[in-house]
C-alpha cells in the first residue's frame, strides 16, 4: 500500500462495499486522498471504478464503510449534498448548456445569487475563475462554439466557483488532442497548486505516470494494490488489472506472407503528404508511425477514396487502379476503420446489427427493398460470436456498449465487406487494456487468415509488436521503412522525429 501522507486527508473511503443483485460491484474499498494531490484510480471496465465514483458524488449509498471528510464521517445523500460538501465530478462528455455563454453556465448552479443576474459582477468572477486556471475564454460567447477541451475547462471553472474541495475526472483526455491534454495537464497543475485533492480516471499508461502522484488499481471491485506513483511500473499496473503479464496483450504471431497484393509509388497529396512508397503483402502487418502531424492517416483516407491522392500509382493484385471515392475502394476490397468511432464510425442510436450491416445493405434487400432482417441479425450474431462482442442482443443500441465492444462493432461492420486489405486507424484508442488485447487477438488472427493489414497507430509499443514492417512518417513525409527486426523505439523515434541518417547509423 501507499506511504501515508504527511498531509491530513481530505477525503476517505474506509472499506466500502456495494453490491447490485448478484453483482458484488465493489468489497471492501478503501481509498484516501489528499490535498493538492492526483490520485489515479486505474481498472478495466467492469473494475468498479464508476460505482466507487457514484458513491462519492451521492449517486449510490454504500451497503457498507465509512465516508470521511476531514476526518469526519459523513452521509452523502444526492448530488447537491456532495456538491454542499466541496465534492464535484466532470466526466469525458462535458454537460454544458450549449445556449447559455461561458459566466452562466460557470454559475449556473449558485441559487443564493438573488432575483436579478448582476450581468458585470458574473463576468468579471467568471475571468477571474478562468484567469486563475491560466485559460483564455470570452465568457460572453454561447457554450455551442466551445471545443470540448474548452468545455471541460467550463466545468472545471463551474467546480472552482463552488468553492470545489475534492474534483474527480472521468476519463478526461479520452476525446483530446494531444495539444489538449498537454492544456488540460495544466489546469490540473493549477488545480493542484490551489490545494484541490484530484481523482483522475484514465487508462493511457502515459498519461497517468506524467500527472499522478499516487496510483490505486482495481480489479473485481477490488483493490489491488496502491502506492505512489515512483513504487509503480507499467508493467506491475497492467498485471494487477487483469491478472496477466504485459506479454500477453500483443498476440503476434510470425508472419506467414503470402502473395503482393499492393504497390504503392510517389503517393503524393498536394499540401498533405508526398512521395510515399511501399507494398503490403497478404497476411502482412504494415504499421504506419509517426508523431501528431505525421499524415499517416491521410495516407488511409487516400487508399480509401476519401481523400484521394493527386500523384502516384498504386497497383492492385497486379493492376494499376484509380482509387477516388470509397465505392471504388469497397469494390476493390479495401476497407478502412477510422479512427473516431463515435462520430464516423458508427451510428450511435442504432443497433449493433443495423450497424454492422450498413456497408453492405444491398446484400440485405429483397427484391422490394426491403430489409431481410432475418440475414441481417443471423450475420450480426455471427460476428458477435467471432470477436466476443459483450451484448446482451444484438438489437441493442451501439451506443449503449463500452469503448471495446464498439470497437469490434466496428470491425464487424468492414470485416463484413469481405476485405482483402483493412486500414485499422488508431484501432485500440480510448479502450481499456482487456479490450485492447483482444483487439491485438483479433488483428493477429485476421492476418494469419491471409488478410493483408495498414496499422495506424500512435502508440508506439503497440506497432513494434503488431508489425511485420513499420513506415515511418513525418509531417507528410515518409522517413524509412523497418522490418520487425530493425525496428526499435530508437530507430523509430529518431525517423518520427526527422534524424533519419541517425535512425540508420544506428541500424549499422
Amino acid at each position: 500500500m501507499a506511504e501515508p501522507s504527511t498531509t491530513k486527508a481530505v477525503m476517505e473511503m474506509q472499506h466500502i462495499s456495494r453490491r447490485f443483485d448478484a453483482t458484488q460491484a465493489l468489497d471492501d474499498v478503501s481509498l484516501t486522498l489528499y490535498p493538492g494531490e492526483v490520485h489515479a484510480l486505474i481498472g478495466e471496465n467492469g473494475a468498479g471504478k464508476s460505482t466507487l465514483i457514484k458513491i462519492m458524488t451521492g449517486v449510490h449509498r454504500p451497503d457498507s464503510g465509512v465516508i470521511l471528510l476531514d476526518g469526519e464521517p459523513v452521509h452523502i445523500g444526492n448530488s447537491m449534498e456532495a456538491q454542499a460538501l466541496g465534492i464535484a465530478a466532470i466526466y469525458q462528455e462535458p454537460m454544458v448548456f450549449p445556449d447559455l455563454n461561458v459566466a452562466e453556465n460557470i454559475f449556473i448552479s449558485h441559487r443564493s445569487r438573488g432575483l436579478f443576474v448582476r450581468w458585470g459582477q458574473m463576468f468579471r468572477e467568471a475571468e477571474e475563475i478562468l484567469a486563475r486556471l491560466d485559460v483564455a475564454l470570452d465568457v460572453r460567447m454561447p457554450a455551442r462554439g466551445l471545443t470540448l477541451a474548452s468545455q471541460q475547462a467550463v466545468e472545471i471553472a463551474k467546480a472552482i466557483s463552488l468553492k470545489v474541495r475534492v474534483l474527480i475526472m472521468d476519463e478526461p483526455t479520452a476525446s483530446l488532442s494531444a495539444h489538449e491534454v498537454a492544456q488540460l495537464f495544466r489546469i490540473i497543475a493549477s488545480l493542484r497548486s490551489q490545494g484541490v485533492a484530484i481523482l483522475f480516471i484514465g487508462h493511457r499508461m502515459e498519461e497517468v505516470f506524467t500527472i499522478a502522484d499516487r496510483i490505486t488499481v482495481l480489479r473485481d471491485g477490488k483493490v489491488i494494490s496502491s502506492a505512489l506513483r515512483g513504487q509503480m511500473s507499467t508493467e506491475q499496473i497492467i498485471r494487477d488489472m487483469v491478472g496477466r503479464k504485459i506479454e500477453d496483450f500483443f498476440a503476434k504471431s510470425e508472419a506467414q506472407r503470402g502473395e503482393l497484393l499492393l504497390s504503392v509509388r510517389g503517393l503524393s497529396k498536394e499540401g498533405v503528404f508526398r512521395d510515399v512508397n511501399f507494398d503490403i503483402y497478404h497476411g502482412e502487418v504494415l504499421g504506419f508511425a509517426g508523431l501528431i502531424g505525421a499524415r499517416r492517416t491521410d495516407v488511409g483516407l487516400a487508399l480509401f477514396g476519401i481523400e484521394p491522392a493527386d500523384q502516384g500509382t498504386i497497383v492492385f493484385e497486379g493492376r494499376e487502379v484509380q482509387i477516388r471515392a470509397p465505392e471504388q475502394a469497397l469494390d476493390l476490397g479495401i476497407t478502412y476503420v477510422t479512427e473516431d468511432r463515435r462520430q464516423l464510425g458508427l451510428t450511435l442510436p442504432m443497433s449493433l446489427a443495423t450497424n454492422i450491416s450498413l456497408p453492405t445493405l444491398r446484400r440485405y434487400l429483397s427484391r422490394l427493398g426491403l430489409v431481410r432482417r432475418r440475414a441481417e441479425v443471423q450475420t450480426a450474431e455471427a460476428f458477435r460470436e467471432r470477436l466476443t462482442i459483450r451484448s446482451p442482443s444484438v438489437d441493442i443500441e451501439v451506443g449503449k456498449l463500452s469503448g471495446g465492444n464498439q470497437q469490434k462493432v466496428m470491425l464487424s461492420k468492414w470485416l463484413n465487406a469481405e476485405p482483402k486489405l483493412l486500414i485499422l486507424d488508431e484501432p485500440t484508442r480510448g479502450i481499456d487494456v482487456r479490450a485492447k488485447a483482444e483487439v491485438h487477438h483479433i488483428i493477429n488472427d485476421l492476418a494469419k487468415q491471409g488478410l493483408a493489414i495498414i496499422l495506424i497507430s500512435s502508440d508506439l509499443p503497440e506497432v513494434l509488436a503488431m508489425s511485420d514492417r513499420i513506415l515511418v512518417m513525418r509531417e507528410g513525409r515518409q522517413m524509412g521503412l523497418f522490418t520487425h527486426a530493425e525496428a526499435t523505439e530508437e530507430t523509430v523515434m529518431a525517423a518520427a522525429l526527422g534524424q533519419a541518417q541517425l535512425a540508420a547509423e544506428r541500424l549499422g
